[in-house]
């Protein structure tokens, strides 16, 4: 999205946003005893719920250098939320377990860093929820998001509280791969939330693909962050880039590329980037070392997920009538 189509986006969410009442100036004969209400920087895209008194917000603080929102356990993310622990972290901010006061349930709170790009981002991952929820008849297996409001410059959204995430588990089994019966079964959730959302991009399927990958082994499949290495593991990994997609390759691309070939080794950064591509070994056979090699469909399945042109992946629909998931055995 350029940069007219992001201010266009958070333009229109910003006419959506309506204020609750504590982010109002009480009048003058509750100057007194508003304080749960002074300083509140608080917009929500729900109607408004009833105003929990009692219940103040801490002092305001500035955020942390990378714009994380700045917090103590026991205290209040307005006055409905009370702050739990600190479930996790990401590149876009950090979760929170907190008591929800007017439903009486635990929820997990996503509070965005106060950064310009995430808020954006986040506006867009609310309108991609919000469409979700109108549309789910309870199959779609996604999580759902139960309010969202913006406090103190940090978006925040609020989803059911659910249990540790595939990760937190291999984290906890020391990347342990997970028996192939627990992958196909994880396989086929994924594959049907997929589909559910009445779209199959191939990026959504490349993911799929990786995260099998991941389970079946323990490892991330491409552990990098540098362009022109994460493109010699792909090679290493499922073989050479195929040449009409190279030719097709944009000016910012072209410097990966040396005569209708990937510049690997020769464009290596580091003697460490070129032993990192040198651990891996083809899909074949780093599955293989996880799974018995006569669970043949699953690599068959993978290669599927992963080919190098977009067009020729499977979708979230064929891929759920592969024998994989069919003949279990």
């Amino acid at each position: 999205m350029d940069g007219g189509g992001v201010a266009e986006e958070r333009e229109r969410h910003n006419r959506k946003r309506l204020r609750l009442t504590w982010d109002v100036a009480p009048p003058p004969s509750e100057q007194a005893e508003g304080n749960e209400r002074d300083g509140e920087d608080f917009e929500a895209g729900p109607p408004p719920a009833p105003v929990l008194r009692g219940h103040v917000s801490p002092p305001r603080r500035d955020d942390d250098p990378e714009g994380h929102y700045v917090f103590s356990l026991g205290e209040n993310l307005t006055p409905r939320y009370k702050i739990l622990s600190k479930m996790g972290e990401g590149t876009f901010g950090r979760v929170l377990e907190c008591w929800d006061r007017q439903t009486r349930e635990y929820v997990a709170i996503k509070v965005v860093r106060s950064i310009q790009k995430y808020r954006d981002a986040a506006m867009i991952e609310i309108d991609v929820l919000q469409r979700l929820s109108k549309n789910d008849k309870g199959s779609s297996g996604c999580v759902k998001m139960l309010n969202w409001f913006d406090y103190r410059n940090h978006i925040c959204i609020v989803f059911e509280k659910l249990g540790p995430s595939l990760f937190d588990i291999l984290k906890r089994n020391k990347y342990t791969s997970f028996p192939v019966d627990l992958v196909r079964e994880f396989g086929r959730q994924l594959l049907e939330s997929v589909a559910c959302l009445g779209w199959t991009y191939p990026c959504d399927i490349w993911s799929v693909g990786c995260i099998l990958v991941e389970l079946c082994s323990g490892e991330v499949l491409f552990q990098t962050h540098e362009n022109l290495e994460h493109l010699a593991m792909m090679e290493r990994v499922l073989g050479h880039l195929p040449e009409h997609m190279i030719r097709r390759a944009n000016r910012g691309a072209e410097k990966y590329f040396k005569q209708s070939r990937l510049n690997w080794p020769e464009g290596a950064v580091s003697r460490e980037s070129i032993r990192a591509v040198r651990k891996l070994d083809q899909l074949k056979n780093l599955i293989s070392r996880h799974v018995d090699s006569s669970r043949s469909s699953l690599v068959d399945l993978l290669h599927g997920f992963l080919k190098f042109d977009p067009c020729e992946r499977l979708t979230a629909r064929q891929a759920l009538e592969h024998p994989f998931f069919k003949n279990q055995t």
